[in-house]
């Protein structure tokens, strides 16, 4: 094969991955819409912000929805590895336990725990924005490139 001919292969396996990708997010819609919602709404989304400002330990249970999120965002294509930087911010932003001690460096030990929640609510709403689309769309849509890079397909 030649080097032209493995561009070619890549690029269909991307372009197959990709009409796979909506298939999934098509058949997953209802769910991934009421993850939203409830990522959305006042528990899951106002009271985590508030909770950090107010300094209270509560915001350290945004990190659950953070994890379903990311699940169901997985569950959308398994077999690819996602964004590297995405990856990054959830190993930053999970896996806390309030201490005591934490008080005394507030933002710098929760901040992460919000950007971590942003980015996996991020990527919800879009999944949910272009999970009503037939095919690829050509130009690509912002929100939908990024979910394209989140799987490593753009």
């Amino acid at each position: 094969m030649t080097e032209g001919g493995g561009f070619a292969a890549r690029q269909r396996e991307r372009e197959e991955a990709e009409v796979a990708l909506l298939g999934r997010l098509r058949e997953r819609r209802a769910a991934l819409a009421e993850l939203l919602a409830r990522s959305s709404d006042h528990w899951g989304f106002e009271d985590p912000v508030y909770r950090f400002y107010h300094q209270s330990f509560k915001v350290y249970h945004v990190q659950e929805t953070t994890k379903s999120i990311v699940a169901a965002l997985g569950d959308l294509a398994p077999q690819r590895p996602m964004n590297e930087w995405f990856l990054e911010i959830l190993a930053l932003g999970t896996g806390h336990e309030f201490t005591l001690e934490h008080n005394s460096r507030w933002t710098e030990v929760t901040r992460p725990i919000l950007e971590a929640f942003f980015h996996a609510r991020f990527f919800l709403e879009m999944a949910v924005r272009y999970s009503t689309l037939d095919s690829p769309p050509r130009p690509l849509p912002s929100g939908y490139a990024a979910l394209l890079y989140l799987y490593g397909l753009h």
